[in-house]
């Protein structure tokens, strides 16, 4: 048996053997609230993870961010180092408010676990933390790994994307443990989307006494939403939704003031200028005249667009999914992701790897727990096949 053959064996059978080890993991992460905007928290998942990495002997880094949860670094040693990194990425911050996991404790239900963040993505956090162990301990990867988790991916990434970027500068292939569809599949193509800011300025005056005199912000923003939301085209896979708006200072007084959050999504890198174009259009022209306005991008994903190496990628998922004993199928995703940063770079980019995960973002999100070592040894036969694609 060769030395990769021979590590292949043993580190599909020690996965084989961790079930009960990756869902005490699991437990322990969804245990910590960790919004975006809840630094402490998606720290101190980071912090759990950092411990079991050492605990394998897998060496890490915190690289401090300001605003959101610092990103932690994995790396194991290995391979042919000169043909760049194999990156396993994945995010720590889920969309849920502080005390929601008091809300919904982890819970098993029929083989299927419920919890905040257990499929998007900490069900992929933990496997990801699996491979790395089980690369560091038996060897076999023929090429350094790096495990990547950053913290702010639900909003657009605005810290964690030029980590991603400089990473998938020296990255072979890259692996996002989104989870899996509801069928199974992992995704190969996903839109792009660009997060917003729109701020409408207009004139306050007493609603009553001296309504005349002032300038409804509200009354504005109102037109534009409306107008905003016709830009869809379904057809062109454009979309645009106000998720937030806000404004006013009283009930009694014309507002002046408003604002709202404005989500974009497109399908093709062309479409985005175009797009962006007849926003700004919008954000330029005055409803009610007097009112001024302004658009501040807050975040944004290119879109997932399959290359070349990408479809290799895949394709050699597909073989080691078949080999681990079961089949898989590419499928588009309308929701964004970090892997948008590493396939618009030209890195072999494959996305929702992961655990298959249902209901994201939703009371309803839960995991089916059967799939947990399946999905690992699919991933850690992908790395080790990767001379074979070529890649």
């Amino acid at each position: 048996m060769s030395g990769s053959a021979d590590a292949e064996g043993k580190i599909i059978a020690w996965l084989a053997e961790q079930q009960e080890a990756m869902v005490a993991l699991l437990r322990e992460l969804v245990g910590i609230d960790s919004g975006t905007y809840d630094k402490a928290g998606a720290d101190a998942v980071g912090e759990a993870i950092r411990r079991f990495l050492a605990a394998h002997g897998v060496a890490t880094e915190v690289i401090p961010q300001q605003r959101f949860g610092d990103t932690l670094r994995a790396l194991v040693p290995g391979g042919a180092a000169e043909r760049g990194n194999i990156v396993l990425m994945g995010h720590r911050d889920t969309v849920y408010p502080k005390g929601e996991v008091a809300r919904r404790p982890f819970t098993v239900r029929d083989g299927v676990a419920y919890a905040p963040g257990v499929s998007d993505m900490k069900a992929g956090l933990v496997m990801n933390s699996f491979i790395l162990a089980a690369f560091a301990r038996f060897g076999g990867a023929p090429g350094p790994l790096v495990g990547l988790y950053t913290a702010d991916e639900e909003i657009g990434s605005p810290e964690g994307r030029p980590m991603i970027e400089a990473e998938a500068r020296n990255a072979r292939i890259v692996l996002n443990s989104e989870p899996a569809r509801a069928s199974g599949n992992v995704v190969t193509g996903r839109r792009g989307g660009v997060f917003s800011l729109m701020r409408i300025t207009g004139k306050a005056a007493h609603s009553g006494a001296r309504i005349k005199e002032g300038i409804s912000a509200l009354e504005e923003l109102a037109h534009k939403i409306i107008a905003i939301h016709a830009l869809t085209d379904h057809e062109a896979g454009i979309s645009f939704n106000v998720g937030l708006a806000r404004g006013g200072q009283s009930v009694n007084s014309v507002a002046p003031w408003a604002e709202a959050e404005i989500d974009m999504r497109y399908r093709l890198p062309e479409q985005r200028e175009a797009a962006l174009g007849r926003l700004r259009e919008i954000i330029a022209r005055s409803y009610v005249p007097g009112t001024t306005a302004e658009l501040t991008i807050k975040g944004e994903f290119p879109p997932v667009v399959q290359s070349p190496g990408s479809k290799a990628l895949f394709e050699l998922y597909q073989e080691a999914a078949r080999t681990t004993g079961y089949e898989v199928e590419g499928e588009y995703a309308l929701g964004c992701a970090d892997s948008g940063f590493t396939a618009v770079l030209g890195v072999p980019t494959l996305c929702a790897v992961g655990p298959q995960g249902y209901a994201g973002h939703s009371p309803e999100e839960r995991l089916g727990l059967d799939w947990r070592v399946p999905r690992a040894q699919a991933c850690a036969r992908t790395i080790l096949w990767l001379e074979r694609a070529g890649l």
